[in-house]
């Protein structure tokens, strides 16, 4: 079973991502914060993480993303940005913060399952 990561802030926005993808089979582990995140990779070593980069307290999505990937061990694993923001500059930034892509909130299901699968197929595994 695929493992993904959902690391966000706001409790209502995680059990509602949360329960959507584990009714398509998905396993899922949690986040609230950028530490625990950093904490909680390298433990479960999810297939992907979905990363909002907004997190209210502490560090953001992105440093934390930069983080996971300078370490060998939780580099390889793709990322995507989450955000209520739709600047380009926005996309640009996580993306060069080693995002594979990103995505709006409110999330349409189906484009970011379609962003998981395209994710796993650039990273050549077929998880989704």
């Amino acid at each position: 079973m695929t493992k993904l990561l959902i690391v966000e802030d706001n409790a209502f926005n995680r059990d509602m991502l949360g329960r959507r993808l584990q009714k398509r089979g998905f396993d899922l582990c949690y986040a609230e914060t950028g530490e625990a995140a950093l904490d909680v990779v390298p433990r479960e070593m999810p297939d992907l993480i979905l990363m909002d980069i907004g997190l209210g307290s502490g560090i953001d999505g992105l440093e934390t993303t930069r983080r996971l990937k300078a370490v060998p061990q939780t580099a390889a694993i793709p990322v995507i940005a989450l955000t209520a923001h739709a600047l380009a500059t926005d996309r640009e930034r996580s993306l060069d913060a080693g995002c594979v892509d990103y995505d709006t909130k409110p999330v349409d299901l189906t484009r970011l399952l379609a962003k998981i699968e395209a994710a796993f197929k650039s990273t050549g595994t077929s998880k989704a």
